[in-house]
């Protein structure tokens, strides 16, 4: 193996590891399921229900309408709608 080779693969294997341990913004479409006082019921990535906030001011949303929902810094527990699909 080439001297170039194997630093290359030893710089992808260290970001390969070194990845998984990033926080980052993760948007994505879903489904309004149900609508209850405290919320949107939608189902997340991991296909749980969820219920969550919608930070569009003046938006009335129904039940079967496509959404964006976000989890700022990959935090589920902060999961907001941001817009309309």
């Amino acid at each position: 193996m080439d001297i170039k080779e194997a630093l290359i693969k030893s710089i992808q294997t260290v970001v390969e590891k070194n990845i998984n341990y990033c926080n980052y913004d993760v948007t994505y479409k879903t489904v309004i399921k149900e609508i209850t006082p405290k919320g949107y019921i939608i189902l997340d990535r991991a296909g749980s229900k969820r219920t969550v906030k919608c930070c569009i001011p003046n938006m009335e949303l129904r039940i079967g309408q496509s959404i964006y929902v976000k989890e700022p810094m990959s935090d589920i527990n902060n999961i907001h709608i941001c817009g309309i699909a």
